[in-house]
């Protein structure tokens, strides 16, 4: 028995054919529809990309718990229990967060990996004269500056991919069919071949810009900007173009390792799973990428095909709800291997098989953000009650975040805390969260949408009922999860009384009178004045506020009262602040 799993980085279901779209040139995305099943209601667990992958290693639910993180020594990485039961296991991937702080415990599970370069910022060509990267925008200065290096890295790294056997998904997708090439005769191997693509910087080889019209002029550097749409309709259009360009090289390879499964007859006796860890915003929504907005179904609902040899069903198409953690039981499962019991997921097969259903609802969300829940038909989003993040934790044996260490000055602060009923009985550090996504992570309020009657989520609805059993869903699955007890406060199981939908005007007492985006503007200019110790102006600003006030009125009390040199800064952390849609 023999598996693979073909991942992408953040595909969006919305633009494959196999899900029925024609904005992107995708053939062999339909050729694999025909070959494999497609889940229709796959979601996503932890958002997003190394939560996700613990989730593929574990099966268990990391966002309640933790943000981005390694592996921890209390996992159950699936990989390493095939490998434990004589299954070879084998990872080829250019994710170059494997290699960074925050993911280097994953591809030590696999019993042989490769690294192939150059993805993103990655460090890989060391120039001493590097490009000058123009980056303008108002994010927190550490933020800025890690975006800088990596914009700059990726200039020089392209330098050394001037042709299309040279860029990292062809040479990826190259090492992965020799490891098929090599293997296809033996027996008892889990091969996971892993793309960064269709991930920014849209890097595309110019054959399939030129299949979209695209040419040298467009002068899109390919990197989509991380908020809410601003850019002309043309703009808007030619980012779109290289996101679609990127994604049919994608298709190109996908038909590749389809080639391989044909050539070598793999269909018998090998599984295949294709996935991705997310989708991607291209403009729904009035928002580009992930991470700040609502977990909208264009990142949370994601493509998922796969074929199972002991449950032939070609073309099939299934209904049954099923998300990231069930990916490990059932490679587990299909190997015949034990699955842990600090595993939540559940083998798909009885969903493959004839479309049993596998489980009644899907938890997902990023940590100590909008908690989010779906039946299939609504979903449900529960916001944080408590402003802030002073009662907020990571719970963690490897203090790193996504590409650094925790500070001593983090450290610092760290309690122990005496562990979870998964964590097999270890102590962990419990360390207060530090995250510019959690600032005001409750301004987008509760919501709930109809899938059935809304499926582009345009309109939130308002059903009470419906609401209220997501709600104690959430609550059981939340408690099932051992999730942290500050979590029951921080999104109001323990206020039964408070509103199920909406913006709850009391978590700001003092602007209870004014309209949600004004009250968010207003707290944007406060925390700005009390940062860089204007009481002065604070105390103004407190004293001709209005609730009658408007957009407008906040523009030009910062164009009079605040210095020029802020105004950059500040107005894009308002414009953000007051993205409620």
């Amino acid at each position: 028995m023999k598996a693979i799993m073909l991942m992408f980085d953040s595909l969006n279901k919305h633009m494959l054919s196999a899900y029925g779209s024609d904005a992107a040139i995708t053939p062999n995305f339909q050729r694999l529809k025909e070959k494999t099943v497609r889940f229709n209601n796959f979601y996503v667990g932890s958002m997003p990309c190394m939560p996700a992958r613990r989730e593929i290693h574990t099966g268990r639910y990391n966002f309640l718990h933790r943000s981005w993180s390694p592996l921890e020594p209390f996992d159950d990485s699936m990989p390493e229990i095939l490998k434990k039961h004589g299954i070879h296991t084998h990872l080829v991937t250019d994710h170059k967060h494997y290699w960074r702080d925050g993911g280097a415990t994953y591809h030590s599970r696999y019993s042989t990996y490769e690294f192939i370069r150059g993805q993103e910022g990655d460090a890989w060509k060391g120039v001493v004269d590097e490009p000058l990267c123009q980056y303008e925008s108002g994010e927190p200065e550490e933020i800025k500056q890690r975006r800088i290096a990596s914009r700059t890295q990726h200039q020089i790294n392209v330098q050394f991919m001037k042709h299309e056997d040279e860029h990292p998904l062809a040479r990826t997708i190259s090492s992965g069919l020799e490891f098929i090439r090599t293997n296809h005769a033996a027996d008892k191997w889990f091969l996971q071949l892993e793309c960064f693509d269709p991930h920014e910087p849209f890097f595309v080889p110019e054959k399939y810009l030129k299949m979209y019209g695209i040419d040298e002029s467009s002068l899109f550097d390919g990197w989509p900007p991380y908020y809410f749409v601003t850019e002309s309709g043309e703009r808007k259009a030619i980012i779109q173009k290289y996101y679609k360009a990127l994604l049919t090289m994608v298709d190109e390879y996908v038909g590749r390792v389809l080639d391989y499964m044909d050539r070598y007859e793999l269909w018998k006796d090998t599984m295949l799973i294709v996935n991705t860890d997310h989708g991607f915003l291209l403009g729904e929504h009035e928002w580009w990428g992930k991470n700040i907005m609502p977990l909208y179904n264009e990142v949370a609902n994601i493509p998922f095909f796969i074929w199972h040899p002991d449950c032939a069903d070609a073309g099939g198409s299934r209904q049954a709800l099923a998300q990231t953690i069930d990916i490990p039981a059932t490679l587990l499962d299909f190997f015949g291997a034990e699955i842990p019991v600090d595993m939540q997921g559940v083998s798909l097969k009885p969903a493959i098989l004839d479309d049993t259903p596998v489980r009644d609802y899907a938890l997902f969300g990023y940590h100590g953000c909008h908690v989010n829940i779906t039946d299939g038909r609504y979903v449900y989003m529960r916001s944080p009650v408590e402003q802030g993040i002073a009662n907020l934790y990571e719970y963690t044996l490897m203090p790193t975040r996504i590409n650094r260490r925790f500070t001593p000055q983090e450290l610092q602060r760290m309690t122990l805390h005496p562990g979870f009923s998964f964590t097999k009985g270890c102590p962990l550090m419990k360390i207060p969260a530090e995250s510019v996504m959690l600032q005001r992570s409750d301004r987008f309020g509760h919501r709930l949408y109809d899938l059935k009657s809304d499926p582009k989520q345009e309109w939130q609805c308002q059903d009470q009922e419906v609401a209220r059993r997501l709600f104690l869903a959430m609550e059981r699955y939340m408690k099932e999860s051992d999730a942290p007890e500050e979590l029951e406060s921080r999104y109001g199981f323990t206020q039964p009384a408070l509103p199920l939908l909406g913006l709850d005007p009391m978590l700001i007492p003092a602007f209870c009178d004014y309209s949600p985006q004004i009250r968010y503007g207003i707290l944007c200019i406060q925390q700005h004045l009390e940062n860089s110790g204007q009481s002065d102006l604070l105390l103004k600003l407190e004293k001709v506020a209005r609730p009658e006030w408007t957009k407008e009125d906040l523009w030009q009390f910062v164009l009079e009262e605040i210095t020029i040199a802020q105004h950059q800064s500040l107005f894009y952390k308002m414009a953000l602040e007051m993205r409620l849609n």
